[in-house]
């Protein structure tokens, strides 16, 4: 198979603004834009192969047919496909909130959990996030903090920069600060635990439904760690540069800036999805050539073989 552009699904959750149709090029009628899921097997939202002789197809449909040679040996390891990718445009904070783990969430909820990172795409100079708790907390401290509308009280407040990697485990209190765009690579769950919301109204003029009880369940309730820095050093690749964002048994995420020619190989351990974040290029495999625009992405088959990448651009490129 060989390399398919992606047509995302969208949402227009209240926090959302409008920097993914300015910046990025997405086409909606949706406002605000919050969301695009780039790359989603997920019902909730599925993202359809927009080139190619499958265009039109579900990635689902997609996968049920190909199999392996979609996907890639290191998929067969998993119940479902595991990654779901989306650009985020943060105009207003999002809700403070905490995802269960896999062994919680099969058991209570009938799902998978979410261990997720973000790359920082850009951010406004006081932007920041919240990143788990600045000591260890108590479940009545905690649960006070929460009825008494003084949580932030108890979290680490992150300041954020444009290259910043932040990785999530499940069980780590967050939410992103206004003024940030993001690419979140997560695993392919829809299931969030929303602890505090700033008091807003939803859509239908209620407040948004909040997940204390369980979310206590799962808290990590000791002080966060992370650098928010790349896992990786730096490498050259010809015209590439390419460094390991982060990695997990559920994703593994590079980063990748060119100003030339980049060749690789696909030979059937994973697939890669290839998002445009900055610049133009082309990518070409087989008969299939594809021009890159920032905001577009292109899914990878794991069995494509040799595929080659021109141009000045930056990307995150991201498989299992």
């Amino acid at each position: 198979m060989e390399p398919f552009k992606l047509q995302p699904a969208f949402k227009d959750y209240l926090w959302g603004g409008e920097r993914l149709r300015t910046d990025y090029g997405k086409k909606t009628q949706l406002h605000p834009l919050a969301e695009s899921w780039e790359l989603s097997c997920h019902p909730d939202g599925e993202s359809i192969a927009a080139s190619g002789p499958f265009a039109g197809e579900t990635l689902r449909s997609l996968i049920e047919k190909q199999g392996e040679a979609l996907c890639g040996r290191l998929c067969a390891g998993f119940a479902d496909f595991p990654v779901l990718i989306k650009l985020i445009d943060a105009a207003r904070p999002l809700s403070i909130q905490v995802h269960p783990s896999d062994e919680y969430a099969l058991k209570n909820e009938q799902s998978f959990g979410k261990t997720e990172m973000w790359v920082i795409l850009d951010a406004q100079p006081d932007s920041f996030l919240y990143y788990g708790f600045n000591r260890e907390v108590g479940t009545e401290e905690l649960r006070a903090a929460i009825e008494e509308n003084r949580l932030e009280e108890l979290l680490q407040k992150r300041p954020v920069r444009p290259g910043d990697v932040v990785f999530i485990p499940a069980g780590t209190l967050h939410a992103i600060g206004a003024g940030i765009v993001l690419c979140e690579v997560q695993q392919n769950s829809n299931l969030t635990y929303r602890v505090y919301d700033y008091g807003r109204l939803g859509a239908d003029g209620k407040p948004r439904p909040l997940h204390v009880e369980k979310a206590l369940a799962v808290l990590d309730r000791r002080p966060a760690a992370g650098s928010f820095a790349p896992a990786g050093e730096e490498q050259i690749c010809g015209d590439a540069r390419l460094q390991l964002l982060a990695e997990c048994s559920y994703f593994t995420v590079h980063s990748l800036k060119l100003d030339g020619r980049y060749t690789a190989q696909a030979e059937g351990e994973s697939f890669r999805c290839l998002i445009c974040t900055q610049g133009s290029g082309a990518l070409s495999c087989g008969g299939t050539n594809l021009s890159l625009q920032k905001g577009e992405s292109v899914f990878i088959p794991a069995d494509a073989g040799e595929w080659r990448l021109q141009g000045r651009l930056q990307a995150v490129l991201a498989g299992l």
